[in-house]
């Protein structure tokens, strides 16, 4: 217990064991493969948003072209195993190697512009991203998408079966949560908070800013190229309007609802939009035959009200809540204790 209290500070071990009993348990009762889908690619999308927490609400800097790093993690594990027959797990690390590299160039590049300046360079990165995976056809496929990924396999263990694949993905997002709140409560991380409030007063301290901008930069980049190889090899199939700039804008309404500055806001967070954007998907083709991309409206709408009703997100509010609930026990507790010392 020392040892796991050093890794997860403390009383942090209780909402990690917490999610890990729901993932372990949730298969027992979702009977359902559509479903069961659902719950995989909010893991998936769990790693951008945890990357994106880390980035937005600890470093304060904004990225509207996170789908561009997703994009690259699967493209380069598509294109190296479809068309190469090379191996997924090198392919996958390959894809990290090379989105590392591209990640810090350009963060070297734009991470000198601030708040909506920033916003509009990454998402120009998105659409260059989005042009080259059209015109480059000849290795991506282009419009019409890659197709004949395979499926990963792990010592024998076929994970192209949904059920193995669940399991692998949700510890592969466990290793994150522990590795990103490790860097959180680290002097890094510190740093991060530091540089969020006041760059200038940060620099003052003979801190290089830009050093560690560039390397939460790259690191949300590389979390986001896993879970693009993920995604590949779990669908098989990969094409453009998947990394378009809509899943960046969806990534940041994710990391919003949840709240920016909690690496579990950004799970929870992932896990409401997912379920909300297919439960839009159903109302509007189902009753009102509504096609496209309708959801973009709503999330809009969900933007501007979590930034005026709930601007740190749920967690914020859940943790209120857990707050007043032990105040209440406390309170209960002290008046019981004094109505015994009466009685006595």
């Amino acid at each position: 217990m020392a040892k796991l209290d050093n890794v997860l500070y403390g009383h942090l071990w209780r909402p990690f064991a917490s999610l890990m009993v729901i993932v372990l348990l949730l298969p027992l009762f979702v009977k359902s493969s559509y479903i069961l889908t659902v719950l995989i690619l909010i893991g998936i999308y769990s790693l951008i948003s945890i990357g994106l927490s880390l980035l937005l609400g600890y470093a304060g800097q904004i990225s509207l072209g996170h789908a561009a790093f997703f994009g690259i993690g699967a493209y380069v594990s598509g294109v190296l195993t479809a068309k190469y027959a090379g191996s997924p797990w090198i392919a996958m690390v390959i894809g990290i190697v090379f989105t590392w590299l591209v990640s810090y160039v350009i963060g070297m590049a734009i991470l000198r512009l601030k708040g909506h300046f920033l916003a509009l360079a990454t998402m120009a990165i998105n659409i260059i991203f989005f042009i080259l995976i059209l015109g480059l056809d000849e290795f991506t496929g282009g419009a019409s998408g890659l197709v004949g990924i395979p499926s990963l396999s792990l010592f024998q263990l076929n994970l192209g079966n949904p059920l193995y694949f669940y399991f692998f993905v949700w510890f592969i997002v466990f290793v994150i949560i522990l590795f990103s709140m490790n860097i959180i409560r680290s002097n890094i991380g510190r740093l991060l908070r530091s540089i969020h409030d006041s760059e200038i007063a940060t620099e003052t301290l003979g801190v290089n800013v830009a050093k560690y901008k560039v390397i939460i930069f790259s690191l949300s980049a590389v979390y986001a190229s896993l879970a693009g190889s993920l995604y590949a090899h779990f669908i098989s199939f990969i094409a453009p309007p998947s990394f378009y700039i809509t899943f960046s804008i969806l990534l940041l309404v994710m990391v919003m609802v949840g709240g920016v500055h909690s690496i579990w806001g950004a799970v929870l967070g992932t896990a409401i939009i997912m379920f909300l954007n297919e439960w839009i998907r159903y109302i509007g083709q189902t009753y009102f035959h509504i096609s496209g991309q309708v959801e973009i409206v709503v999330y809009g709408l969900i933007i501007i009200l979590v930034m005026m009703f709930m601007p740190k997100g749920l967690v914020d509010i859940l943790e209120r809540l857990w707050k007043k609930i032990k105040s209440v026990q406390i309170k209960g507790a002290e008046k019981r204790k004094m109505t015994t010392e009466k009685g006595a």
